[in-house]
């Protein structure tokens, strides 16, 4: 069912966002703007403040599967529809108090993220944020002729980048109006070596989302890139954002392109005219409510071979969703992984979050992608026949407590050689369930499955899930998941471990969706009550 409007009114935006909703339950646009509509301030919209109001939220009507579905047209409208978009944000960025307010720090202190430390080759490294300047209409509201107006003001500032970083400016629009000639404009086999190698975007008006939301009108005019001379520096103009200034690297040292950012817009900031807008509870303006606060999308392109074994990134996202990561293809969302198991992560968190936090948690998803990778060499050995029994000497070094450890028996399967219900050999206390030490009630619960063969003249098939508690945030708290991930040791046992934190009163920290992931079968409990 459609609602077709003649013109804009509060009853068809009523009556269109109920219909979006009866299919489309979680599209926060649409459910935010029938409980705006009907607050003091939603009705005192009228005219064009009505008009403006249904431009932000064109995209959600529009697309029903959104689950965000509304842009900022311009710098001032997080603050004059603030009744709508506030509730939007803080529910997207998971702010459940309605009080925070962001705060941006860059100070990594001491901490180094070499990936070399880890084992790992180069990375491909990315780092970028989205800005936008005082004075112009987001990308969402602009005009051809403010379009062209952008570039033509953003010149002098590309001329004084080039200055210290050398390169030059790539601009694929056609002329600059009243037959203007466009000095840096580069041929279509140029724009497409550019897109290739991932320096330039690609023709934003394919996307369904942008071109609701206007943000691709006008295309190609008042878009392109300037590259520094050593091919790190990077600075969109006419995307999503009217600037995307980002480093890039291959390299071992993530801190590398990350300072590198920084010292690029402070250079920026130095320009004359250049001034970000910002606001004092959501930290830098941009166009989607998703990247406000730092703008900032830091990621690395990882080999994982075994995780992608099965030819997709599922294994990859059920292991990084919990820490706050995301996975995509190499060329980005909706894109499939590289052939060699290749595939882009980065955290998902914008606003809410230090730069510097960013940052580090890349570094700890790679940690934990790289060390589940290496045990997913298991599959290449030999299983281990020998018994072992679980005690706090096989840990490395974990602070909190183990819990309950529920083995199951592994299924036979029917398509491989058959397998054999293991059992395993456990200290005395094995036999009983016993009184759990103390343990933060925001610890996580993990789940590592390995499927083996049951004699020891076979390869172990290995497959890994993490299930965790997603509302830790703090760097403690990951990196008590990280030390009780890395049971390296315990991984070689021929059976299905499932690992479940348990507080004193008995409560499970499993979420009832957590439990039911958990597979099925006949369980034995084992208890280690050693504090590691």
């Amino acid at each position: 069912m459609t609602v077709e409007c003649q013109q804009v009114s509060r009853e068809c935006i009523i009556a269109r966002c109920e219909v979006v909703l009866k299919e489309n339950p979680e599209n926060r646009c649409c459910k935010y703007v029938l409980q705006y509509l009907a607050t003091e301030e939603g009705k005192t919209l009228k005219d064009e403040a009505l008009h403006a109001f249904t431009r932000c939220i064109k995209t959600g009507i529009q697309n029903p599967d959104s689950s965000l579905g509304c842009y900022a047209m311009t710098p001032t409208d997080y603050a004059q529809f603030g009744g709508f978009f506030d509730k939007v944000i803080r529910d997207y960025h998971g702010d459940e108090t309605g009080e925070k307010v962001h705060v941006t720090d860059w100070d990594t202190g001491e901490a180094q993220y070499d990936v070399k430390k880890l084992g790992l080759d180069q990375l491909s490294m990315r780092v970028r944020v989205g800005r936008n300047l005082i004075g112009f209409n987001l990308p969402g509201k602009m005009s051809k002729e403010e379009r062209i107006t952008f570039e033509k003001r953003m010149l002098p500032a590309f001329d004084e980048l080039i200055a210290k970083y050398g390169g030059k400016v790539n601009s694929i629009t056609p002329d600059f109006g009243n037959e203007s000639e466009n000095p840096n404009l580069i041929s279509a086999e140029e724009y497409k070596d550019l897109v290739g190698k991932h320096v330039m975007f690609k023709d934003m008006s394919e996307d369904s989302y942008l071109r609701s939301a206007g943000i691709s009108n006008d295309w190609p005019y008042g878009r392109g890139c300037w590259q520094s001379e050593d091919k790190m520096r990077i600075c969109w103009y006419g995307e999503e954002d009217q600037l995307r200034i980002m480093c890039m690297k291959d390299g071992n040292n993530l801190l590398e392109v990350f300072h590198n950012l920084k010292e690029m817009l402070t250079e920026f900031e130095k320009i004359d005219g250049i001034e970000f807008a910002k606001d004092e509870r959501y930290g830098y303006i941009t166009s989607c409510p998703s990247n406000l606060g730092t703008g900032m999308r830091a990621s690395v392109h990882i080999r994982i071979p075994n995780l992608t074994a099965d030819g997709t990134d599922e294994k990859a996202k059920q292991l990084c969703k919990p820490l706050g990561l995301s996975v995509r293809g190499v060329g980005g969302e909706h894109t499939p992984i590289g052939s060699d198991g290749t595939v882009d992560i980065s955290p998902s968190s914008r606003l809410f979050i230090k730069e510097s936090e960013i940052i580090s948690k890349l570094y700890k998803g790679i940690l934990i992608l790289a060390e589940t990778e290496k045990a997913c060499l298991i599959t290449s050995e030999k299983t281990v026949t020998s018994e072992k029994t679980i005690t706090s000497e096989t840990a490395t070094e974990p602070e909190i407590a183990i819990a309950k450890l529920s083995v199951q028996e592994v299924p036979e399967n029917s398509d491989d050689a058959e397998l054999d219900s293991t059992e395993s050999t456990v200290s005395s206390s094995d036999k009983e369930t016993e009184s759990i030490e103390d343990v933060s009630s925001e610890s996580k619960a993990k789940e590592v499955c390995v499927n083996s063969e049951k004699t020891s003249d076979k390869p172990t098939d290995v497959n890994f899930v993490l299930v965790h508690n997603a509302n830790a945030e703090n760097e403690e708290q990951v990196e008590r998941e990280t030390k009780i991930g890395m049971l390296k040791d315990e991984i070689k046992r021929k059976t299905c471990i499932q690992v479940d934190v348990t507080l004193k009163d008995g409560r499970s920290l499993l979420s009832q969706s957590a439990r039911s992931s958990l597979s099925p079968g006949p369980t034995k409990m084992i208890s280690d009550k050693a504090a590691w």
